[in-house]
Protein backbone atom coordinates (compact mmCIF):
# COMPACT_ATOMS: atom_id res chain seq x y z
CA UNK A 1 0.00 0.00 0.00
CA UNK A 2 1.42 3.42 -0.96
CA UNK A 3 2.49 5.77 1.81
CA UNK A 4 0.03 8.57 2.52
CA UNK A 5 1.58 11.90 1.54
CA UNK A 6 1.50 14.55 4.26
CA UNK A 7 -0.67 17.63 3.85
CA UNK A 8 1.46 20.50 2.48
CA UNK A 9 0.02 23.04 4.92
CA UNK A 10 0.81 20.68 7.78
CA UNK A 11 4.39 20.28 6.47
CA UNK A 12 4.86 24.05 6.86
CA UNK A 13 3.03 24.19 10.19
CA UNK A 14 0.15 26.21 8.73
CA UNK A 15 -3.63 26.04 8.51
CA UNK A 16 -5.38 25.69 5.16
CA UNK A 17 -5.95 29.05 3.51
CA UNK A 18 -2.77 30.66 4.90
CA UNK A 19 -1.74 33.87 3.14
CA UNK A 20 1.19 34.24 0.75
CA UNK A 21 3.24 36.08 3.40
CA UNK A 22 2.49 33.42 6.03
CA UNK A 23 3.57 30.66 3.63
CA UNK A 24 6.78 32.47 2.69
CA UNK A 25 7.66 33.21 6.34
CA UNK A 26 6.99 29.62 7.46
CA UNK A 27 9.04 28.22 4.60
CA UNK A 28 11.99 30.52 5.28
CA UNK A 29 12.02 29.66 9.00
CA UNK A 30 11.84 25.88 8.43
CA UNK A 31 14.28 25.90 5.49
CA UNK A 32 16.88 27.62 7.67
CA UNK A 33 16.25 25.21 10.56
CA UNK A 34 16.54 22.01 8.48
CA UNK A 35 19.05 23.15 5.85
CA UNK A 36 21.65 20.37 5.27
CA UNK A 37 24.50 22.85 5.88
CA UNK A 38 23.10 23.51 9.35
CA UNK A 39 22.54 19.78 10.05
CA UNK A 40 25.47 17.90 8.48
CA UNK A 41 24.91 14.15 8.37
CA UNK A 42 21.38 14.37 9.82
CA UNK A 43 19.21 12.23 7.52
CA UNK A 44 15.95 13.18 9.27
CA UNK A 45 16.72 16.90 8.81
CA UNK A 46 17.55 16.25 5.15
CA UNK A 47 14.21 14.47 4.66
CA UNK A 48 12.37 17.30 6.40
CA UNK A 49 14.17 19.86 4.20
CA UNK A 50 13.00 18.02 1.06
CA UNK A 51 9.46 17.81 2.44
CA UNK A 52 9.14 21.56 3.12
CA UNK A 53 10.68 22.40 -0.27
CA UNK A 54 8.10 20.21 -1.98
CA UNK A 55 5.33 21.86 0.03
CA UNK A 56 6.56 25.36 -0.84
CA UNK A 57 6.95 24.52 -4.56
CA UNK A 58 3.17 24.03 -4.57
CA UNK A 59 1.86 26.51 -1.98
CA UNK A 60 4.28 29.20 -3.16
CA UNK A 61 2.84 29.03 -6.68
CA UNK A 62 -0.58 30.73 -6.89
CA UNK A 63 -1.87 28.46 -9.67
CA UNK A 64 -0.71 25.21 -8.04
CA UNK A 65 -1.98 26.38 -4.66
CA UNK A 66 -5.43 26.95 -6.13
CA UNK A 67 -5.49 23.44 -7.61
CA UNK A 68 -4.19 21.94 -4.37
CA UNK A 69 -6.80 23.77 -2.27
CA UNK A 70 -9.53 22.40 -4.56
CA UNK A 71 -8.35 18.86 -5.32
CA UNK A 72 -5.60 18.14 -2.79
CA UNK A 73 -2.55 16.17 -3.96
CA UNK A 74 -4.45 14.89 -7.00
CA UNK A 75 -4.63 18.45 -8.34
CA UNK A 76 -0.86 18.89 -8.51
CA UNK A 77 0.65 15.40 -8.67
CA UNK A 78 -0.14 12.91 -11.49
CA UNK A 79 0.85 10.08 -9.12
CA UNK A 80 -2.46 10.65 -7.36
CA UNK A 81 -4.59 10.15 -10.49
CA UNK A 82 -6.36 7.00 -11.61
CA UNK A 83 -7.53 6.41 -15.19
CA UNK A 84 -8.74 8.67 -17.95
CA UNK A 85 -12.22 8.18 -16.57
CA UNK A 86 -11.20 9.71 -13.24
CA UNK A 87 -10.51 13.32 -14.11
CA UNK A 88 -7.93 12.80 -16.88
CA UNK A 89 -4.82 12.45 -14.70
CA UNK A 90 -3.70 9.28 -16.49
CA UNK A 91 -3.11 5.92 -14.79
CA UNK A 92 -4.02 2.27 -15.00
CA UNK A 93 -7.34 2.70 -16.80
CA UNK A 94 -5.63 2.62 -20.23
CA UNK A 95 -2.29 1.07 -19.19
CA UNK A 96 -0.81 4.59 -19.47
CA UNK A 97 2.27 4.38 -17.22
CA UNK A 98 4.61 7.33 -16.65
CA UNK A 99 8.13 5.87 -16.66
CA UNK A 100 9.48 8.93 -14.87
CA UNK A 101 7.02 8.40 -12.02
CA UNK A 102 7.60 4.64 -11.96
CA UNK A 103 11.40 4.64 -11.83
CA UNK A 104 11.56 7.79 -9.75
CA UNK A 105 9.42 6.05 -7.14
CA UNK A 106 11.55 2.89 -7.20
CA UNK A 107 14.90 4.63 -6.86
CA UNK A 108 13.87 7.40 -4.50
CA UNK A 109 14.26 10.24 -7.01
CA UNK A 110 12.17 11.98 -9.63
CA UNK A 111 12.60 12.78 -13.28
CA UNK A 112 10.34 15.80 -12.93
CA UNK A 113 11.85 19.27 -12.97
CA UNK A 114 9.77 21.95 -11.28
CA UNK A 115 9.51 25.39 -12.84
CA UNK A 116 7.94 26.78 -9.67
CA UNK A 117 9.52 29.08 -7.06
CA UNK A 118 13.03 28.18 -5.89
CA UNK A 119 14.48 29.59 -2.68
CA UNK A 120 17.85 31.31 -2.88
CA UNK A 121 20.93 29.74 -1.28
CA UNK A 122 22.26 30.81 2.10
CA UNK A 123 25.67 32.49 1.99
CA UNK A 124 28.42 32.91 4.58
CA UNK A 125 30.48 35.80 5.92
CA UNK A 126 33.00 36.25 8.73
CA UNK A 127 33.69 39.00 11.24
CA UNK A 128 36.19 39.39 14.11
CA UNK A 129 35.36 41.33 17.30
CA UNK A 130 37.02 42.01 20.64
CA UNK A 131 36.29 40.22 23.91
CA UNK A 132 34.51 43.32 25.26
CA UNK A 133 32.40 43.71 22.10
CA UNK A 134 31.26 40.11 22.48
CA UNK A 135 30.41 40.71 26.14
CA UNK A 136 28.39 43.88 25.66
CA UNK A 137 27.23 43.61 22.03
CA UNK A 138 28.08 46.00 19.22
CA UNK A 139 27.32 47.04 15.66
CA UNK A 140 29.73 46.02 12.91
CA UNK A 141 29.88 46.44 9.16
CA UNK A 142 30.26 43.22 7.20
CA UNK A 143 31.24 42.95 3.54
CA UNK A 144 30.11 40.07 1.31
CA UNK A 145 28.93 39.30 -2.21
CA UNK A 146 25.64 37.75 -3.20
CA UNK A 147 23.57 36.82 -6.25
CA UNK A 148 20.81 39.36 -6.97
CA UNK A 149 18.28 39.96 -9.71
CA UNK A 150 19.95 41.65 -12.66
CA UNK A 151 19.69 45.43 -12.33
CA UNK A 152 19.28 45.78 -16.08
CA UNK A 153 16.42 43.34 -16.76
CA UNK A 154 14.97 43.03 -13.25
CA UNK A 155 15.52 39.28 -13.21
CA UNK A 156 13.56 38.42 -16.35
CA UNK A 157 16.67 37.59 -18.40
CA UNK A 158 15.24 39.50 -21.38
CA UNK A 159 16.60 42.71 -22.86
CA UNK A 160 14.97 45.94 -21.75
CA UNK A 161 11.56 46.44 -23.32
CA UNK A 162 11.05 42.72 -23.97
CA UNK A 163 9.61 39.86 -21.93
CA UNK A 164 10.06 36.08 -21.99
CA UNK A 165 7.28 34.26 -23.83
CA UNK A 166 5.60 31.00 -22.92
CA UNK A 167 7.31 28.03 -24.53
CA UNK A 168 5.15 26.71 -27.37
CA UNK A 169 6.65 23.24 -27.11
CA UNK A 170 5.58 22.52 -23.50
CA UNK A 171 2.89 25.17 -23.01
CA UNK A 172 4.81 26.70 -20.12
CA UNK A 173 4.95 23.56 -17.97
CA UNK A 174 8.66 22.99 -18.57
CA UNK A 175 7.98 19.30 -19.28
CA UNK A 176 7.19 17.20 -22.31
CA UNK A 177 5.63 13.75 -22.37
CA UNK A 178 6.52 11.04 -24.86
CA UNK A 179 4.58 7.80 -25.44
CA UNK A 180 5.70 4.43 -26.68
CA UNK A 181 3.68 1.29 -27.39
CA UNK A 182 5.01 -1.82 -25.61
CA UNK A 183 3.84 -5.32 -24.81
CA UNK A 184 2.34 -3.90 -21.60
CA UNK A 185 0.42 -1.16 -23.38
CA UNK A 186 1.19 2.48 -23.93
CA UNK A 187 4.17 3.63 -21.84
CA UNK A 188 4.76 7.33 -21.29
CA UNK A 189 7.69 9.24 -19.84
CA UNK A 190 8.17 12.86 -18.80
CA UNK A 191 11.35 14.88 -19.26
CA UNK A 192 12.42 18.54 -19.19
CA UNK A 193 11.42 20.39 -22.32
CA UNK A 194 14.45 20.58 -24.64
CA UNK A 195 13.35 23.88 -26.13
CA UNK A 196 13.16 25.91 -22.88
CA UNK A 197 15.41 23.65 -20.72
CA UNK A 198 12.54 23.10 -18.29
CA UNK A 199 11.89 26.78 -17.49
CA UNK A 200 8.61 27.03 -19.41
CA UNK A 201 9.76 30.35 -20.92
CA UNK A 202 11.67 31.33 -24.05
CA UNK A 203 13.98 34.35 -24.05
CA UNK A 204 14.33 35.52 -27.64
CA UNK A 205 16.40 38.65 -26.86
CA UNK A 206 18.66 37.94 -23.83
CA UNK A 207 19.78 40.74 -21.52
CA UNK A 208 23.33 41.74 -22.41
CA UNK A 209 24.32 42.41 -18.80
CA UNK A 210 23.42 38.99 -17.35
CA UNK A 211 23.46 36.93 -20.57
CA UNK A 212 19.86 35.87 -20.06
CA UNK A 213 20.33 34.36 -16.60
CA UNK A 214 18.43 37.16 -14.87
CA UNK A 215 21.05 37.18 -12.11
CA UNK A 216 24.26 39.04 -11.29
CA UNK A 217 26.77 39.00 -8.44
CA UNK A 218 27.11 42.19 -6.42
CA UNK A 219 29.27 43.30 -3.51
CA UNK A 220 27.32 44.37 -0.45
CA UNK A 221 28.00 46.04 2.90
CA UNK A 222 25.63 45.80 5.85
CA UNK A 223 25.72 47.02 9.43
CA UNK A 224 24.78 44.10 11.65
CA UNK A 225 23.92 43.99 15.34
CA UNK A 226 26.04 41.57 17.37
CA UNK A 227 24.06 40.53 20.47
CA UNK A 228 25.63 40.83 23.91
CA UNK A 229 26.98 37.49 25.12
CA UNK A 230 27.84 35.97 21.74
CA UNK A 231 30.72 33.49 21.90
CA UNK A 232 33.55 32.57 19.59
CA UNK A 233 32.49 30.65 16.42
CA UNK A 234 28.79 31.37 16.93
CA UNK A 235 26.71 32.65 14.00
CA UNK A 236 24.48 35.67 13.47
CA UNK A 237 21.71 34.99 10.92
CA UNK A 238 20.33 37.80 8.74
CA UNK A 239 17.13 36.60 7.12
CA UNK A 240 16.66 37.35 3.45
CA UNK A 241 20.18 38.70 2.88
CA UNK A 242 21.47 35.66 0.99
CA UNK A 243 21.26 34.85 -2.70
CA UNK A 244 18.07 35.86 -4.50
CA UNK A 245 15.46 33.19 -5.16
CA UNK A 246 14.23 32.28 -8.62
CA UNK A 247 10.77 32.51 -10.06
CA UNK A 248 9.40 34.31 -7.03
CA UNK A 249 11.16 32.15 -4.43
CA UNK A 250 12.42 33.86 -1.24
CA UNK A 251 16.02 34.95 -0.86
CA UNK A 252 18.36 32.86 1.28
CA UNK A 253 19.96 34.02 4.53
CA UNK A 254 23.34 35.50 5.38
CA UNK A 255 25.13 33.38 8.00
CA UNK A 256 27.82 35.52 9.61
CA UNK A 257 30.28 33.57 11.77
CA UNK A 258 31.82 35.55 14.62
CA UNK A 259 35.40 35.16 15.86
CA UNK A 260 36.22 36.65 19.26
CA UNK A 261 39.78 37.78 19.96
CA UNK A 262 41.24 36.40 23.24
CA UNK A 263 41.52 38.76 26.22
CA UNK A 264 44.90 39.44 27.88
CA UNK A 265 43.44 39.00 31.39
CA UNK A 266 40.15 37.06 31.25
CA UNK A 267 39.31 33.56 30.10
CA UNK A 268 35.73 32.59 29.31
CA UNK A 269 33.75 29.42 30.03
CA UNK A 270 30.15 29.80 28.93
CA UNK A 271 28.93 33.01 30.56
CA UNK A 272 31.48 32.90 33.40
CA UNK A 273 34.90 34.55 33.23
CA UNK A 274 38.11 33.82 35.17
CA UNK A 275 41.37 35.61 35.90
CA UNK A 276 44.37 35.49 38.26
CA UNK A 277 45.13 38.31 40.71
CA UNK A 278 48.64 38.61 42.23
CA UNK A 279 48.93 39.62 45.92
CA UNK A 280 51.92 40.14 48.15
CA UNK A 281 52.89 37.79 50.95
CA UNK A 282 51.90 40.43 53.51
CA UNK A 283 48.48 40.98 51.88
CA UNK A 284 47.79 37.25 51.89
CA UNK A 285 48.97 36.81 55.48
CA UNK A 286 47.30 39.88 56.99
CA UNK A 287 44.30 40.22 54.69
CA UNK A 288 43.83 43.28 52.51
CA UNK A 289 41.58 45.33 50.26
CA UNK A 290 42.84 44.46 46.78
CA UNK A 291 42.04 45.76 43.29
CA UNK A 292 40.14 43.36 40.97
CA UNK A 293 39.70 43.84 37.18
CA UNK A 294 36.15 43.51 35.82
CA UNK A 295 34.58 44.06 32.40
CA UNK A 296 33.33 47.46 33.59
CA UNK A 297 36.64 48.52 35.12
CA UNK A 298 38.41 48.00 38.46
CA UNK A 299 36.66 47.22 41.73
CA UNK A 300 37.92 46.34 45.22
CA UNK A 301 37.57 43.12 47.19
CA UNK A 302 38.68 42.30 50.75
CA UNK A 303 40.52 39.01 51.06
CA UNK A 304 40.72 37.51 54.57
CA UNK A 305 43.97 37.06 56.49
CA UNK A 306 45.74 33.78 55.90
CA UNK A 307 44.60 33.56 52.25
CA UNK A 308 46.52 30.78 50.52
CA UNK A 309 47.79 30.94 46.97
CA UNK A 310 45.29 29.35 44.56
CA UNK A 311 42.24 30.35 46.60
CA UNK A 312 39.26 31.14 44.31
CA UNK A 313 36.89 34.02 45.02
CA UNK A 314 33.71 34.82 43.05
CA UNK A 315 31.92 38.06 42.23
CA UNK A 316 28.32 37.21 41.36
CA UNK A 317 26.81 38.75 38.24
CA UNK A 318 30.07 40.23 36.98
CA UNK A 319 30.53 37.83 34.08
CA UNK A 320 29.07 37.73 30.55
CA UNK A 321 25.44 38.58 29.83
CA UNK A 322 23.47 35.67 28.41
CA UNK A 323 22.31 36.18 24.81
CA UNK A 324 18.81 37.73 24.67
CA UNK A 325 18.61 37.78 28.46
CA UNK A 326 19.40 40.08 31.37
CA UNK A 327 21.06 37.29 33.32
CA UNK A 328 24.84 37.45 33.73
CA UNK A 329 27.45 34.90 34.63
CA UNK A 330 30.04 35.30 37.40
CA UNK A 331 33.60 36.58 37.62
CA UNK A 332 35.95 34.30 39.55
CA UNK A 333 39.51 35.28 40.39
CA UNK A 334 42.29 33.08 41.71
CA UNK A 335 44.75 34.56 44.20
CA UNK A 336 48.43 34.02 43.41
CA UNK A 337 50.80 34.89 46.26
CA UNK A 338 53.98 36.43 44.87
CA UNK A 339 57.25 35.43 46.56
CA UNK A 340 59.55 38.47 46.77
CA UNK A 341 62.91 38.40 44.98
CA UNK A 342 66.19 40.31 45.38
CA UNK A 343 65.69 41.00 49.09
CA UNK A 344 68.04 43.32 50.90
CA UNK A 345 70.09 42.08 53.87
CA UNK A 346 67.75 43.91 56.24
CA UNK A 347 64.65 42.28 54.68
CA UNK A 348 66.27 38.86 54.85
CA UNK A 349 67.14 39.38 58.51
CA UNK A 350 63.56 40.37 59.30
CA UNK A 351 62.19 37.33 57.48
CA UNK A 352 64.52 34.99 59.40
CA UNK A 353 63.37 36.55 62.65
CA UNK A 354 59.76 36.11 61.52
CA UNK A 355 60.41 32.48 60.59
CA UNK A 356 62.07 31.85 63.95
CA UNK A 357 59.05 33.37 65.69
CA UNK A 358 56.85 30.80 63.91
CA UNK A 359 59.02 27.93 65.18
CA UNK A 360 56.38 25.80 66.89
CA UNK A 361 53.89 26.34 64.05
CA UNK A 362 56.42 25.47 61.34
CA UNK A 363 57.65 22.44 63.33
CA UNK A 364 54.10 21.08 63.57
CA UNK A 365 53.50 21.59 59.83
CA UNK A 366 56.76 19.86 58.89
CA UNK A 367 56.10 16.98 61.30
CA UNK A 368 52.65 16.47 59.83
CA UNK A 369 54.03 16.43 56.30
CA UNK A 370 56.78 13.98 57.28
CA UNK A 371 54.17 11.66 58.78
CA UNK A 372 52.18 11.74 55.50
CA UNK A 373 55.29 10.83 53.51
CA UNK A 374 56.07 7.99 55.90
CA UNK A 375 52.57 6.53 55.52
CA UNK A 376 52.75 6.96 51.74
CA UNK A 377 55.92 4.86 51.33
CA UNK A 378 55.15 2.11 53.84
Amino acid sequence: MAEQKRDYYESLGLKKGASEDEIKKAYRTLAKKYHPDMNPGDKSAEAKFKEINEAYSVLGDAEKKQRYDQYGHAGVDPNYGAGEGFGGFGGFGGFDFDLGDLFGGIFGGSSRRSNGPVAGDDIGAHITISFEEAAFGCKKEVSFSRIENCSECGGTGSAKGTQPVTCSNCGGTGQVRTQQRTAFGMMSSTRPCPKCSGSGKIISDPCKKCGGTGMERRSKKLEISIPAGIDDKQTVVLNGQGNAGRRGGPAGDLLCQVSVRPHPVFEREGYNIYCEVPVTFAEAALGAQISIPTLEGKTTYKIPEGTQTGTLFTLRGKGIQAVNSRLRGDLSFRVVVEVPKNLSDTQKKLLREFDAGCGNFNHAKRAGFAEKLKNLFK
